[in-house]
């Protein structure tokens, strides 16, 4: 249920963008019971097992511990185990800790529902009781080649949205494919089935792994936001493009500099790990870090008065992603009014994939600190990835909107499912859909298209030092009416 639980170089997007984790790997600390306190406030006790809407998610919680299931239709796999944290909230409410990952539920009306809030996600997920743990949790699942091509596919054809958008066939996967397996098939022979079976949708937020190996696609003719790439075109861009240095914050993910002219330029490579590489310092500290950040960036001064900035360039054309809720940090700087961002959905019909839960708006409030509500030219491209796709779609709604340059984004908006398989392997893959209206359409697949359309950091600029999508944000920041960020 996150974008960051496989470490993957295309991130997103979290037990969304709490991030999954297996229940080997989840951390255990200190809580406190639930049960009585919830009853008190005339709330029904959150001990119990409760099933989500979609996700093929089952909660048991007893007491302090919550342990999760992933299931379906033939299969019951531990995903994760959590610890409850904290004093219980005024409406019942717990929070439960998942290594430094944290989510909350709540006791809904009528008395047989919870919903859940994810720290570092958008969007509210909603359980209704069960009387029991299915009966095929308790049993011991079979863990033959066949059987865990079996849940793997089984996954699939019960959360994934985009089948028919990219043009594959799963059942005739499942039949070209399944006969291969034989109960001597190795490792290796299922682990490249297995890619056979996911690598045509070319899909980022799709992934594989044995414990060494990790497969994660991407659209084709695009590259991968890796740590290096981000790095390599960071050093560029001081090189070729900005003329004085960049001040940077968060591990080099975000960076500043004021340009000739009364422009700002913004780089944004990610919204997660801002204070650790492998995230271990948690969701709190880099909201903190990247506060600090725009603390800096959007001061009085330069958002207002005769010096403000006439024009922000913002450079998210190699951004892996994260988290939703820090995009949203960003764009809360950028709006003087609330407007709703995007809409988010998900399947929750596992026999019909056109079946999606009821779409929930996502609102950007603007910030109480200083808003910059000026002119902006979004630089984006193929390796514009999941929450950086978010952020992108997110000022679309913005007054007034930016002007989009570059290259079409990745075209994955989707929190991941990070399941595992009976045989100990770990796979991801996106159940989510976030439309740009209510009940519009999404860019899911073919990415967020620009309004400018220039070649991304092709070979030849980059051997001859030049950048044609940051030289047109200039041109276009610089014909820009003075008077439209007053």
């Amino acid at each position: 249920m996150n974008r960051t639980s496989m470490r993957r170089t295309s991130r997103r997007r979290t037990l969304g963008r709490v991030g999954a984790v297996t229940a080997a790997s989840a951390l255990v600390v200190a809580g406190t019971a639930v049960g009585s306190e919830a009853r008190a406030v005339g709330r029904p006790a959150l001990d119990g097992v409760w099933r989500m809407d979609g996700y093929g998610l089952v909660l048991s919680v007893e007491g302090t511990a919550v342990t999760a299931y992933q299931t379906t239709a033939i299969s019951c796999l531990p995903n994760f185990a959590g610890t409850r944290v904290g004093a219980t909230g005024p409406h019942g409410e717990a929070t439960f800790a998942v290594g430094n990952l944290l989510f909350t539920l709540r006791p809904d009306r009528p008395a047989r529902q919870v919903s859940m809030t994810i720290q570092e996600s958008v969007g509210t997920r909603h359980l209704i009781r069960l009387a029991a743990l299915p009966a095929r949790c308790s049993q011991p699942a079979p863990a033959d080649p066949r059987s865990v091509f079996d849940v793997f596919w089984q996954t699939y054809k019960e959360n994934y949205p985009f089948f028919a958008a990219r043009g594959v066939d799963w059942e005739a996967t499942r039949e070209r494919l399944r006969a291969e397996i034989t109960p001597t098939t190795t490792d290796a022979d299922l682990f490249r089935i297995l890619t056979e079976a996911f690598a045509p949708l070319n899909d980022a937020h799709t992934g594989l792994s044995d414990g060494t190996t990790i497969v994660a696609p991407t659209r084709p003719g695009t590259i991968g936001p890796s740590r290096a790439y981000d790095r390599s075109i960071l050093a560029f861009v001081q090189a070729h493009d900005v003329t004085t240095p960049l001040q940077e914050w968060g591990r080099g993910h975000i960076a500043y500099a004021d340009l000739p002219g009364g422009i700002g330029y913004l780089r944004l490579s990610s919204f997660t790990g801002y204070t650790s590489a492998d995230g271990s310092e948690g969701f709190a500290d880099d909201e903190a870090e990247l506060t600090k950040a725009l603390d800096t960036i959007f001061t009085r001064d330069r958002v207002q008065g005769p010096n403000a900035l006439r024009g922000l360039i913002i450079d998210d054309r190699v951004n892996g992603g994260g988290s939703d809720v820090l995009a949203l940090d960003v764009v809360s700087r950028l709006t003087s009014k609330p407007y709703t961002a995007y809409w988010k959905k998900h399947r929750d019909d596992p026999n019909d994939a056109s079946r999606f839960s009821k779409p929930e708006p996502i609102r950007v409030a603007p910030s109480e600190q200083p808003v910059y509500h000026g002119p902006i030219a979004l630089l984006t491209g193929g390796s514009t990835v999941s929450a950086g796709e978010t952020f992108a779609q997110a000022l679309m709604g913005r007054s007034p909107a930016p002007v989009r340059i570059g290259e079409n984004t990745q075209g994955v908006f989707s929190d991941t499912l990070n399941c595992v398989l009976p045989n100990g392997w770990e796979f991801a893959l996106p159940n989510e859909v976030y439309p740009v209206t209510r009940n519009g359409p999404s860019f899911d697949v073919t990415g967020i298209p620009p309004q400018i359309r220039i070649p991304v950091f092709p070979d030849d600029e980059i051997a001859a030092g030049k950048d044609s999508v940051f030289s047109k944000a200039l041109t276009v920041l610089k014909a820009s009416r003075p008077d439209t960020h007053s």
